[in-house]
């Protein structure tokens, strides 16, 4: 499976403690990592580790930050391919905080909304069975999404905020995966011409539905170590299964691997876990 995701790539530096600090208190943590993080970005790595071919449009640029996130995902075998290669100012930066005990975090992040992002060709693109778009970076979510429609390329939106650029990308989506926090202004999701939608809520069962059918799909119960990214995770799989699987084992498939992902402490030790379950 070969899939094209396109938005958001920052640079995660994550602190494992014992409890999640009040306000005004210092605390050691247990673990640091570095690693990419971002929508997209953590949907790339998991269509990696699944087996597929994963191609990630983005933009990092030449800061030394940059580096860092680039290192960690060629090392995961994901394909970048940076719209600003040659952009000075630093990346996109997420500082994530995970309670060692249950896996629950704090974020507070600098996403690219005021990075004025170009649309680029896409023609050089290989085919792909999926392309995932996060909103981030509206200009590349709609030329990606064009890109797809004119090749019939199944569309898969990360939904996790409203975002302005919806308006004009929502007809071009074939599935929105959304959170359980994603709220429509005006129209739904199937009035504006969503023909599947997906709503996650961590622990609990995943509902879906389409203009003539709606269910749900249980998620498996596990010791949390670490939900940090687990969405992410999530819609990488959903992606990557897209025309492997039909509704509702599509769900089913991207729930096992998002599962694996959270029974592990740290950015990328799921990684490990996941590997050939793509193949089954």
């Amino acid at each position: 499976m070969s899939v094209v995701l396109a938005g958001l790539c920052t640079v995660d530096v994550v602190q494992r403690v014992a409890e999640l600090p009040s306000p005004g208190e210092k605390v050691q943590s247990l673990a640091v990592d570095v690693a990419a993080g971002g929508p997209a970005t953590n949907a790339a790595v998991t269509v990696a580790a699944l087996g597929g071919e994963a191609t990630l449009l983005t933009v990092l640029g030449a800061h030394p930050l940059a580096t860092l996130a680039r290192a960690d995902l060629e090392a995961h075998g994901v394909e970048v391919v940076d719209l600003l290669p040659e952009h000075p100012d630093p990346p996109a930066v997420s500082a994530a905080t995970v309670r060692d005990h249950d896996g629950e975090r704090t974020v507070v992040s600098r996403n690219a909304a005021a990075l004025l992002t170009p649309a680029p060709a896409l023609t050089p693109l290989k085919p792909a069975s999926a392309v995932l778009v996060d909103g981030h970076h509206p200009a590349l979510a709609l030329r990606t999404v064009r890109w797809a429609r004119e090749r019939g390329i199944p569309v898969v939106l990360d939904a996790g905020s409203w975002k302005p650029v919806l308006d004009e990308l929502l007809p071009f989506v074939d599935i929105a995966a959304c959170s359980a926090q994603f709220r429509v202004p005006g129209p739904g999701l199937h009035e504006r011409g969503v023909p599947t939608v997906i709503t996650t809520a961590g622990p609990d069962p995943v509902r879906w539905s389409t203009v003539n059918s709606s269910g749900s799909v249980p998620v498996p119960e596990v010791a949390a170590r670490d939900t940090l990214g687990a969405g992410d995770v999530w819609h990488g799989a959903l992606a990557y299964g897209v025309g492997k699987f039909e509704l509702p084992e599509l769900i089913g498939f991207a729930n096992e691997v998002a599962a694996e992902r959270v029974r592990h402490a740290g950015p990328r030790s799921w990684v490990t876990a996941v590997q050939g379950k793509g193949k089954q």
